[in-house]
């Protein structure tokens, strides 16, 4: 019986020697496209691990791969990767670290030192050195040449004092964002972002700036220092700022599911050899995952909030009280599949956007043929997703 390292040479991998090569016996041979390289120091595991033609894994150092879905040319050059999802052209340099509930859409890309967890670029997104990105999604931009960025040494913030992380981000939004024609975001280097944080689009955040504040309109300079100094008593897990935070999460867990449908309908018609089934179910499933987290940290904070010393003291009808009583309610329906929601307008929008698309050879050139009406329309249908989400949970917390 031929070993999984001759099948793949076989079959026109490339490997250049075999000997300094793991791979594990839960990796599917077929699961490995001819003209991928693998470099001396990969180890691979997984029965999900899914790498398309012309990608190359570890180029510049030893590379760790657990159940990553990669599409076509995708460059991992060192690192750590698990369950994460790259589509075609996404870059990694060495020294990084991507966990699961990652996706680099269409030449994302990551330079040396960089950690990501549950975390989504779109395309063309790019994120220089030494940077701590978690739990953030980061849209904007237009093309190769007009994109989001951040600049190195930069950290998101995802982590409170109560031992939280109900601090997830959003940099643009997904409805405007999969259209590929907003401003980008840029974030300067040497600073960083406490979440949870919204930007809009066209935002810079100047380097060096420690960004607090969320930025709702669009194409603004931010620029600042640090905090001015202080010492101030400080109480546990009081969440003066509690409104906030739902609102930031609930409006995150909503785009999630606009992002879901998105992946399902629009994404689901370009299925092809560049795009398989797979990659695309794996796609589905990171987002699946996501609002999932989401969800599991906005229990925690429930928890937190019932387990403080002032919660005895909360006025029964305050939003704290609220949160710790519905948020099992809460969270039920920030779980509903879209399609068991029931949104009569957005399943009517949907239809007529679709309506008036013909679809391309794939997904960026789809994109790059819509008109600006066709493009609203589009919007329209994402927002109504988000909308209706939002709105009906907020409905019920405070009903």
């Amino acid at each position: 019986m031929k070993t999984i390292h001759a099948r793949l040479l076989e079959k026109g991998v490339r490997i250049p020697d075999p000997a300094q090569i793991f791979i594990a016996e839960d990796v599917n041979p077929d699961n490995i496209e001819n003209d991928v390289i693998l470099y001396p120091g990969c180890r691979i595991y997984g029965s999900k691990t899914l790498l398309l033609s012309g990608s190359r894994m570890g180029e510049e150092g030893p590379v760790v791969l657990e159940n990553v879905c990669t599409g076509r040319h995708v460059y991992l050059k060192g690192g750590f990767f698990k369950d994460a999802v790259f589509l075609e052209g996404a870059k990694a340099g060495n020294g990084s670290h991507v966990r699961e509930g990652s996706i680099l859409e269409e030449s994302a890309s990551i330079a040396h030192s960089v950690g990501l967890k549950q975390t989504i670029l779109f395309p063309w997104v790019t994120l220089g050195s030494l940077i701590n990105f978690c739990d953030i999604l980061m849209s904007g931009g237009t093309g190769p040449q007009n994109h989001s960025e951040v600049g190195s040494s930069y950290i998101h913030f995802n982590f409170t004092p109560d031992q939280d992380k109900a601090t997830a981000s959003m940099l643009g939004d997904v409805p405007s964002g999969v259209m590929l024609d907003k401003s980008p975001i840029f974030l300067g280097g040497q600073g960083g972002l406490v979440g949870p944080c919204r930007l809009a689009f066209g935002t810079v955040v100047a380097a060096g700036t420690l960004q607090r504040k969320d930025e709702l309109r669009e194409n603004r300079l931010i620029f600042g220092s640090s905090l001015r100094g202080g010492n101030v008593e400080r109480s546990v897990g009081n969440y003066p700022g509690l409104r906030r935070i739902l609102d930031h999460n609930f409006n995150y867990i909503a785009n999630l599911h606009a992002l879901e449908q998105w992946y399902t309908y629009f994404r689901g018609q370009h299925i092809s050899p560049s795009f398989p089934e797979k990659l695309h179910q794996a796609l589905l499933q990171q987002v699946k995952s996501a609002i999932s987290e989401r969800i599991k940290r906005l229990r925690q904070l429930k928890e937190k909030l019932a387990a403080a010393s002032l919660a005895s003291s909360f006025e029964k009808e305050s939003l704290h009280s609220l949160w710790i009583k519905k948020c099992e309610d809460i969270c039920f329906l920030l779980s509903e599949d879209e399609i068991e929601s029931r949104n009569e307008t957005a399943l009517h929008l949907k239809k007529q956007f679709f309506d008036t698309i013909i679809f391309e050879k794939d997904y960026l050139s789809t994109l790059a043929a819509l008109n600006s009406d066709q493009r609203n329309a589009g919007r329209r249908w994402l927002y109504s997703i988000t909308g209706k989400r939002a709105g009906e949970v907020w409905a019920v917390l405070e009903g």
